[in-house]
C-alpha cells in the first residue's frame, strides 16, 4: 500500500484516492471500514482544483485536491499548489464564527494540497437554483448572518491590532491569487485584450463605450487599489452564486480559495453583483407560456435583503462585540459620547455599502465583457435574447462603479434595475 504522507505531491485518481483514503483512520471509518465497497467518482474539475466524492456503506465525504496551473494571462502566471493552506486557514475561521453556514473539514493534507470536508446533499449551487427559478427562503437570512459574522470578526472592531495583522501577515502570502483577481476583475475588461469577449454584434458599440470611458477607468482603478491595499478583513474573494450551496433551508459557502484581508465591501459586492446578473438573466430563461415577473420579484427583494441582513447583523456585533482596536470605546463616553459614535457606524457602514455596489458593477463588467462569462446569461442560446439581458445588465454596471456616492439605498439599485430592464429609463 503506498503511505501518501511519506512522498510528495501526485495528483489524485479514483485509484489513487482509495488507496490514500484507507490509510485514514477516521475518514475510513467515517466511510465504512471495507474500502473494496466503496466508490469513488471525480465530479468536478478545473484548471484550479479537482473534486471527487467518495461513497461507502456507512457515509460519504468529498474530497478536493489542487492542481498545478499555469494560466496565460498575457504571459505564463504559475499558480502555486500551497494554495490549498489559504482555504482550509479560511475555513476554519469561518467555522469558528459562522458556524453551520461551511463545509467540516474532516482533513487536510497540506503534502498533497487536498481537503477532505464533509458531502454536502441535496444542496445545489445558488447559481443554478436560479436559473431553473428556485426560491430559498433562508437564503437571505443565512448569507447575511454568515456575511455579518465572518466580517465583522475579523476585523479591527473585533481583534486587537496585533493579531489582526498576524492573520493579514500569513493571508498575504496567498498573493498570486490576489493578483488573478486584480487583473481579470479590475484590468482586463477595460482594456481592448484578445480575450475578452462578449456578445457580437449586439453589444459591441456598449463594449467600445466601456473600453473608451475615462471616467469608468479612473473608478475601477481606484476599486482596484482598494481591493490592493485595503485589509479591511478576512474576505471570502470569490464570492458568487457558484461557490454558495443551497437547499430550502439551508446555506453553505463553499471554496474560499481565493481568501485575504482586503476590503469589507467586496464579497457583499461581488454576491449583490452575480444575484443582479442572476436577475437580469431571467426573461431569457422563462419560458414563454410561463414569465417569471413573481420570480424577478423575489430575487429584487433577496438582494436588498442581503444588505440588510448583513448591515444589522454587523452593527448589532459593534454595539454587542466590539473588543478591537478600532473606534475604542474610551473616547466615545457619555450620552454625547453614544451620539457620536452612532454617527461614525452610519459613516462606516454608508462606505461599506458605496464600496460594495462598485464591487458589484465590476462584477457584472467582468461577467459580460470578460474572458470568464457565467452560466446565467451564458445558458440564454438565443443570442439577441442573451444580448437583451446583458445590456441593461451592463448599463447599471457603469452607474454604479462611477456613481455609487449618488445612490440613496439598495431599494433605489433595484428600482433603476427595473427601468432599465424595463426600458423606462434613459441609457445615458
Amino acid at each position: 500500500m503506498l503511505v501518501y504522507g511519506a512522498m510528495a505531491y501526485r495528483e489524485m485518481t479514483e485509484n489513487r484516492l482509495g488507496s490514500y483514503l484507507a490509510t485514514l483512520p477516521d475518514i475510513a471509518a467515517r466511510l465504512g471500514s471495507r474500502p473494496q465497497l466503496w466508490q469513488i467518482r471525480k465530479i468536478a474539475t478545473s484548471e484550479l482544483s479537482a473534486v471527487f466524492v467518495a461513497e461507502g456503506p456507512a457515509g460519504e465525504v468529498c474530497i478536493k485536491q489542487a492542481v498545478p496551473c499555469t494560466l496565460d494571462l498575457g504571459g505564463q502566471w504559475p499558480l502555486p499548489l500551497e494554495r490549498t493552506v489559504f482555504e482550509e486557514a479560511a475555513l476554519t475561521l469561518y467555522a469558528r464564527f459562522a458556524s453551520g453556514l461551511v463545509p467540516r473539514v474532516l482533513h487536510y493534507d497540506s503534502e498533497q494540497s487536498l481537503l477532505i470536508l464533509e458531502r454536502l446533499h441535496p444542496h445545489i449551487t445558488l447559481r443554478r437554483g436560479m436559473i431553473k427559478a428556485g426560491v430559498y427562503p433562508r437564503f437571505a437570512e443565512q448569507i447575511g448572518k454568515f456575511l455579518g459574522e465572518t466580517l465583522f470578526r475579523t476585523s479591527d472592531l473585533a481583534m486587537a491590532a496585533a493579531e489582526k495583522k498576524e492573520r493579514v501577515a500569513f493571508f498575504c502570502a496567498n498573493a498570486e491569487i490576489g493578483r488573478l483577481a486584480e487583473y481579470l476583475a479590475f484590468t482586463e475588461p477595460y482594456l481592448d485584450a484578445p480575450e475578452n469577449r462578449w456578445t457580437t454584434p449586439e453589444l459591441d458599440d456598449l463594449a467600445r463605450a466601456i473600453r473608451q470611458d475615462d471616467a469608468l477607468k479612473r473608478a475601477v482603478s481606484a476599486l482596484k487599489q482598494s481591493f490592493m491595499a485595503g485589509p479591511q478583513a478576512l474576505i471570502h474573494g470569490n464570492l458568487h452564486t457558484g461557490s454558495v450551496l443551497v437547499t430550502e433551508t439551508d446555506t453553505k459557502v463553499i471554496d474560499p480559495v481565493c481568501a485575504f484581508f482586503g476590503p469589507i465591501g467586496f464579497d457583499l459586492g461581488t454576491l449583490i453583483g452575480h444575484l443582479l446578473i442572476g436577475y437580469f438573466s431571467q426573461r431569457g430563461h422563462a419560458p414563454s407560456h410561463a414569465p417569471r415577473s413573481p420570480y424577478e420579484r423575489w430575487l429584487a427583494d433577496t438582494v436588498q435583503q442581503v444588505w440588510h441582513r448583513f448591515h444589522d447583523r454587523f452593527l448589532d456585533l459593534w454595539r454587542s462585540a466590539h473588543a478591537g482596536d478600532a473606534y475604542p470605546d474610551a473616547l466615545f463616553t457619555g450620552a454625547s459620547g453614544a451620539e457620536s459614535l452612532r454617527t461614525a457606524q452610519k459613516e462606516y457602514m454608508r462606505r461599506i455599502f458605496e464600496d460594495a455596489l462598485r464591487f458589484a458593477g465590476a462584477t457584472i463588467v467582468r461577467a459580460i465583457l470578460g474572458r470568464r462569462h457565467v452560466a446565467d446569461f451564458e445558458q440564454i442560446d438565443d443570442r439577441r435574447h442573451r444580448a437583451a439581458c446583458e445590456r441593461p445588465a451592463l448599463l447599471l454596471a457603469r452607474e454604479l462603479i462611477k456613481d455609487a456616492h449618488y445612490v440613496g439605498d439598495i431599494a433605489e439599485v433595484m428600482e433603476v434595475a427595473r427601468e432599465l430592464r424595463e426600458g423606462t429609463m434613459p441609457a445615458g
